[in-house]
């Protein structure tokens, strides 16, 4: 008589809850692009090699290929942020090691739009002085668009 195994794997991986397009998501959500690698235009992929211990937590993140720039370290910081959900490993502590890749794209040129302005100016009209008994005043207004 065979003895059936349950289920095909005798440990689970450990899972982030919701999936890879909740990890996917998380990470959009959370990276900041770094000051100075704006500024010199770096941008690229970095690769983390770390481990999940028996709580979910993420533990000795370590790079794997890196960019300057500050890229690394907010990587380091992005996947420190992970929590994973493990499923019961029969009383075994296991450490499960695992590799991401963190994208750097640079933002898209935002184009500087002009708005379109109205600007006048009001200036008094010189008419020679006619001697009147009422004062009259007159003024040209000049109006400019620019767009």
């Amino acid at each position: 008589m065979k003895k059936e195994v349950k289920g095909s794997a005798i440990l689970k991986k450990p899972e982030y809850p919701g999936g890879i397009k909740a990890l996917k998501a998380f990470i959009s959500k959370h990276l900041q692009y770094p000051e100075e690698a704006l500024k010199e235009k770096i941008e690229g992929t970095v690769h983390i090699r770390y481990g999940i211990d028996h709580t979910g937590m993420v533990t000795d993140i370590k790079v794997i290929k890196g960019l300057g720039g500050g890229c690394s370290e907010e990587a380091i910081r992005l996947v420190g942020m992970l929590r994973f959900h493990l499923e019961r490993t029969r009383g075994v502590r296991v450490l499960f090691h695992k590799k991401i890749q963190i994208h750097f794209r640079l933002p898209p040129p935002q184009e500087v739009k002009s708005s379109p302005s109205i600007g006048y100016t009001i200036t008094p009209s010189v008419k020679k002085a006619v001697p009147t008994t009422t004062s009259k005043k007159s003024y040209t207004i000049t109006i400019t668009y620019s767009s």
